[in-house]
């Protein structure tokens, strides 16, 4: 209970600061002092004390709303080099896993995938600028690989007890399909993209040559 009171105190204590500090106080202040000078001039007469008051507030009613800073965004490359540590760390994980040689090659092989795409240079300069493809990779590597690796050593304990139903091996091959196959068509995505980066540059050239 103290503590909530000690917050609040020094939360509301941050509020009277901040108010003191913006735009409308200062505004105010201005007005409230241009007052206290009529009062001085003996313009404001013995209702002075209305005229600051009325002053300060019509300061601080004009004065320009305070701006919020912007939240702050990493930017794509930023984005990327952390889906590539990311993807460091996923290779140390799978990497103490025991896996059955087809699915070992398999894992091998995306895992090979992502890091050609991750790659900095100009192919990770175009899936910089592919939010969704961005975002696909992120989780595959981040969510979907580790719950492929993860599910499997678990089931595959279990198996041992209660044989019997498709095997964990089986299972584990056919979601590393699934996610090989949602890597190409990333890749083939990206590979559009520029396609049509170098038929737009064709179309301005023979616009240019007929201008």
């Amino acid at each position: 209970m103290a503590t909530s009171r000690a917050s609040g105190g020094a939360g509301a204590g941050s509020r009277v600061l901040g108010y003191l500090e913006s735009r409308k106080n200062l505004a105010g202040s201005a007005g409230g002092l241009l007052g206290l000078g009529l009062t001085l001039a003996g313009a404001a007469g013995a209702y002075w004390p209305a005229v600051v008051a009325g002053l300060y507030a019509a300061g601080a009613l004009i004065a320009p709303p305070e701006r919020a800073d912007t939240p702050y965004f990493p930017d794509p490359a930023e984005q990327l080099g952390v889906v590539r540590e990311d993807l460091g760390r996923l290779r140390e994980y799978v990497a103490e896993v025991e896996l059955p040689p087809a699915a070992e090659g398999k894992l091998s092989e995306l895992l090979d995938l992502y890091a050609a795409l991750l790659d900095p240079g100009w192919v990770a300069d175009v899936l910089a600028t592919e939010p969704e493809a961005v975002h696909t990779l992120s989780r595959a590597i981040r969510l979907d690989v580790p719950e492929c690796v993860d599910t499997y050593n678990r089931t595959r304990w279990w198996t041992r007890l209660t044989p019997g139903g498709e095997s964990p091996e089986r299972h584990l091959e056919r979601q590393l399909s699934v996610l090989f196959e949602e890597a190409e068509r990333v890749t083939a995505g990206l590979h559009d993209v520029e396609a049509r980066r170098q038929q737009t540059h064709t179309t301005y050239l023979e616009g240019r040559r007929e201008s």
